[in-house]
């Protein structure tokens, strides 16, 4: 059965002075976030932006995925943390989201580093927001295993 969920945004104005505000309108477990074009491309302000809110479904997605494919392996985690930077930049002249960098840290009992690394690879691959991203944005991924 498909999962569908839902967001909203009520934007006012023009793209240079105008601003919006984005609910999560399946889980309402945000409301009314402000979003702004100067929050996209100069200083945030106390606004998000759609990168930022990429770059949570990227590491949300991303620590899912690892924390599964470590499981399967026999290696379940004990603790995983993940950020993921997304870069939002003028290429050709128009503006794209040209990358996404996930960086994990993690407390793995009974795994090396170089496996470790290679459970990260799979899962930035395979994880759904990345296949949403592939070939469109520069994925990576840095890992850090910590005893």
């Amino acid at each position: 059965m498909a999962a569908i969920r839902r967001a909203d945004v009520v934007w006012q104005g023009d793209l240079r002075t105008g601003s919006g505000v984005v609910s999560a309108s399946t889980s309402r477990v945000f409301t009314e976030l402000p979003v702004s074009w100067a929050a996209r491309t100069e200083a945030p302000d106390s606004k998000t932006s759609p990168e930022e809110l990429l770059a949570a479904a990227h590491a949300s997605c991303f620590s899912m995925a690892l924390s599964a494919g470590l499981g399967r392996a026999g290696t379940p985690p004990q603790r995983l943390e993940v950020s993921a930077t997304v870069t939002f930049d003028q290429v050709d002249g128009g503006w794209r989201v040209v990358s996404s960098v996930l960086n994990v840290r993690g407390q793995v009992p009974g795994i090396d580093a170089d496996r470790f690394r290679q459970a990260a690879e799979a899962a930035k691959d395979g994880c759904p927001i990345s296949q949403a991203l592939k070939g469109n944005v520069n994925l990576s991924v840095e890992t850090t295993l910590v005893s």
